[in-house]
């Protein structure tokens, strides 16, 4: 038996037409949509498949919309591999992508998982109205070199590391201004930038009462015990107690994205590969970065 590790993407996969195939080939994940479409109460396919744009990036529609799109492409990899998902031995997901985990480990139902990715993407939607934040990615520099740029940074407003994604991929996130001014200096100092298309400063204290919203919501559904690991993006860490998963997630909206120090641990686990499922290719790009040789199969919507 190989041993596999499933892994799902995050906010910023998604892109305008994304889904067409595989929602006029497979019926299970046509009828996902159908059933979104019912919880949402609006038509989520639609939007993937014509947007508009805007729409489709705004985080209370993206979030329903990789989460869903992410469980249609696990619709095709249940015909087209069976065995990628009855050798896994344990997952995880890109911030928002931890709640796919959720459902694929069978600890959230996809319509308890979808209504909470809802609410999340809601309540970060009106913290991010309510705060102008961003998020910056910086390329190329080591984390020590990265603090000292926010700290030179934090006379604009609050600003703070984000996501460590890979070596030298390390996000920051925090007020307008901060941004602004850390992207001016880290160009000015050579490093490559990229200012994320997001709505707010994600993962960290202006997402503020974001967290609080979602414990509410977490508060009204079952987390059951996964059938594999699930492993936390606050911590880097496996998980498989309701408690702790359901504290997790709300810690997950303030605190940073710990995606390389988790693939690191998931390596160590001696894996034969892993397999990213859902919007885009960003998953094995990362894990290129880390290790050029482990495989990473994708089975994309």
């Amino acid at each position: 038996m190989a041993r596999v590790v499933c892994v799902f993407p995050g906010q910023g996969a998604q892109s305008v037409g994304m889904g067409k195939t595989v929602l006029e080939t497979v019926p299970a994940a046509r009828a996902l949509f159908d059933q979104a479409h019912e919880i949402l109460g609006y038509d989520l396919a639609d939007i993937c498949l014509n947007g508009p744009k805007e729409k489709l990036d705004s985080t209370d529609i993206s979030q329903p919309a990789i989460f869903t799109g992410s469980l249609a492409a696990l619709e095709v990899l249940k015909a087209s591999d069976p065995d990628a998902i009855t050798d896994c031995v344990a997952t995880a997901g890109l911030s928002l992508g931890e709640y796919t985990a959720l459902v694929f480990a069978g600890a959230l139902s996809f319509r308890d998982g979808l209504q909470l990715v809802q609410k999340r993407g809601q309540a970060m939607q009106a913290a991010a109205d309510a705060t102008a934040g961003g998020m910056v990615s910086i390329i190329g520099w080591e984390r020590e070199q990265v603090q000292a740029l926010v700290d030179a940074s934090q006379s604009e407003g609050y600003l703070a590391i984000a996501n460590l994604l890979c070596p030298r991929n390390i996000v920051i996130s925090g007020a307008k201004a901060a941004c602004t001014k850390a992207q001016k200096l880290a160009e000015e100092q050579g490093a490559a930038t990229v200012a994320l298309a997001v709505a707010g400063a994600f993962h960290t204290p202006l997402m503020k009462p974001a967290d609080e919203q979602l414990a509410r919501a977490l508060e009204q559904v079952e987390i059951r015990p996964p059938r594999i690991p699930v492993w936390s993006n606050v911590d880097a860490a496996p998980h498989t107690d309701p408690a702790e998963i359901r504290q997790l997630l709300v810690r997950q909206v303030l605190s940073p994205v710990l995606w390389e120090d988790t693939t690191r641990k998931l390596l160590a686990l001696e894996v034969e590969r892993f397999h990213e499922i859902g919007p885009g290719r960003v998953l094995a790009g990362l894990l290129k970065r880390v290790d050029r040789k482990k495989e990473c199969r994708n089975t994309t919507f």
